[in-house]
């Protein structure tokens, strides 16, 4: 009984080994079967760069930190794009402060225009934002308004250059350089709309003023300016622009500079070297401004060849010329006039307030109001017509011939005087033989009004 069990446990295990193996064996083949060999599976795989193979092998560690790394990502764009806007504001607002804390100035001068490149220099100082200062030759401002108004529209300062520019003129005597600045002076006014007070002698002063000079320009309400660097760029004929600019830069580190150029014809080189002059002084700190009447003027000293036998004018002269030109500079209160429905505006300079009675230079306030003024100089007198009345009026004796449509219709004396080849009359006087009395006279913070009949 025993044996018989013992059989049938063996039978038992040797059917369930055959059995295992067939099973086994039939697992095995079919898991073969879905195997690839490592050349199939390549050539199943699509070409990839390393930088693809290596995402591959890094992918599931990127996935696991995805969720993490999106917020930090983030935040890292946002503090990159925050740093460079902050140093984009930072270097902006450093490049715009920078020249106008710093005290370091630089006054760009260019004499002897306009000229057809004053218009190419003006462009460039444009481009730039920058302001400079001109010294005109009336001559050329006679023949090119226009660009003494793009000047002074531009915010640049005007100076006197003088008429003509001829030394051997201006610096025989002092009454000649005298002339031209006042000759000049007119042509501007008469452009802008203002006196300008700046002045540069041709060629500077040195070895051309005397002590005379000096001190009769400073009496009259004149600022004279030198300069203390100086491009060089009229040195010889065809001066190179990298030779300006080497010239232009070397300032020794001075605070202040004032710098000269020329905007003449044939200074084509200047304008080529304007733009590096204008970033050299950006780049040192400097501030540009055009020069005003209270900068303190930069002045050779005297000495040189002078020109001998000047002979240095007389009281009378300097009374007549030199002491009452210094009331033109002085500010004041603009002057309102109405008279027949016209109106005119004289500004602080353009007329006088003396002992009590307001006088005005004759020929432009009369020319303001419309009227026609025509002077003799054969009989030395004035002729004035106006809505059909006029005057004749002779300085010397200050006699005024009142006319009405052609016919004389009285006669008076007036406070007259001619000084500077012009008249100054009393603007009472004045309006009275126009037939327009003064109705008021006022006088507020801002103005004054005089208001006639």
């Amino acid at each position: 009984m025993y044996r018989k069990s013992r059989v049938l446990i063996m039978m038992t295990i040797f059917l369930v080994f055959i059995l295992s193996v067939i099973i086994g064996g039939s697992i095995w083949s079919k898991a073969n079967m879905y195997k690839l060999q490592p050349a199939e599976a390549a050539s199943l795989i699509p070409a990839r760069g390393p930088g693809e193979i290596q995402g591959d092998r890094n992918e599931r560690e990127q996935a696991a930190h995805a969720s993490a790394a999106k917020p930090a990502e983030s935040v890292k764009k946002a503090a990159v794009k925050s740093a460079l806007a902050t140093a984009k504001t930072e270097t902006a607002t450093a490049e715009q402060a920078k020249p106008q804390s710093s005290s370091k100035t630089v006054y760009l001068t260019f004499d002897d225009g306009p000229s057809k490149l004053t218009k190419s220099v003006l462009q460039i100082l444009d481009q730039f934002k920058v302001k400079a200062t001109f010294f005109v030759i009336g001559k050329q401002a006679e023949s090119s308004p226009e660009l003494i108004r793009q000047i002074a529209d531009g915010g640049h300062a005007v100076g006197n250059h003088t008429y003509d520019h001829d030394y051997d003129k201006l610096y025989h005597n002092f009454s000649e350089f005298w002339g031209q600045i006042k000759q000049t002076e007119e042509i501007l006014r008469n452009i802008t709309g203002y006196r300008t007070s700046l002045v540069r002698a041709p060629g500077g002063t040195y070895g051309h003023f005397d002590k005379t000079y000096f001190s009769l320009m400073a009496q009259a309400g004149y600022q004279v300016f030198d300069w203390d660097v100086d491009s060089g760029d009229s040195a010889r004929k065809g001066v190179p622009s990298d030779e300006i600019l080497k010239n232009a830069t070397e300032n020794g580190k001075r605070q202040s500079v004032v710098l000269l150029m020329h905007d003449g014809s044939g200074h084509d080189a200047t304008v080529k070297a304007l733009p590096q002059i204008i970033r050299y002084y950006k780049d040192q700190g400097y501030r540009f401004a055009p020069l005003t009447p209270e900068v303190k003027p930069v002045q050779f000293h005297t000495g040189g060849n002078l020109a001998k036998g000047r002979t240095a004018p007389d009281q009378a002269w300097i009374d007549s010329h030199i002491v009452l030109n210094a009331a033109l500079f002085e500010k004041g209160l603009p002057l309102t006039v109405t008279a027949g429905g016209v109106q005119t505006k004289l500004e602080p300079g353009e007329y006088e307030l003396r002992e009590g009675a307001l006088f005005v230079p004759l020929r432009a306030t009369l020319e303001r109001l419309g009227a026609e003024v025509a002077w003799s100089s054969a009989s030395q007198r004035a002729e004035v017509k106006w809505n059909g009345q006029g005057f004749t009026l002779l300085p010397r004796t200050g006699e005024i011939v009142m006319r009405k449509e052609g016919e004389a219709s009285g006669r008076r004396t007036g406070k007259v005087e001619l000084r500077n080849d012009a008249i100054w009359i009393s603007l009472r006087g004045l309006l009275e033989a126009l037939g327009h009395p003064i109705a008021a006279v006022h006088k507020s913070d801002k103005q004054w009004t005089v208001r006639a009949f």
